[in-house]
């Protein structure tokens, strides 16, 4: 049996990672919020921003992986 090869698409879509430059931008100004609303601190961390800026890609609708489950 000969071993499937795995398709090397894209994981995140164009508009994922553009989504993501917004969010590392505003996490630069001081100005990427956490929290529902933006309500709660100033964002600190790059691993934060990253994920917000996905968050906000896939409500946008973009091609972003699933979130594992916890």
């Amino acid at each position: 049996m000969a071993a499937r090869k795995k398709s090397s698409g894209r994981k995140y879509g164009k508009a994922a990672g553009k989504t993501v430059t917004s969010a590392m931008r505003r996490k630069k100004k001081g100005t990427l919020k956490s929290g529902k609303g933006g309500k709660g601190g100033t964002v600190k961390s790059r691993k934060q921003a990253i994920a917000i800026g996905l968050s906000e890609a896939r409500k946008k609708g973009a091609k972003v992986p699933r979130k594992k489950a916890a």
